[in-house]
């Protein structure tokens, strides 16, 4: 199981997505929604669906 990289739900072994960037880091996340939140620069902290 591995944690999503916004949210930090628990994605499920075959689901969800993976990015990597070109400097390295990799990111997983767990639906397009979380996807394209951190694409747009959001921080999770400041989101009120996000755990905490």
């Amino acid at each position: 199981m591995r944690t999503c990289s916004f949210c930090g739900e628990e994605i499920p072994e075959g689901t969800g997505k993976m990015y990597v960037r070109k400097d390295g880091s990799i990111y997983f996340f767990c639906s397009s929604k979380c996807e394209k939140n951190n694409k747009l620069g959001r921080i999770p902290r400041k989101v009120k669906w996000v755990k905490q």
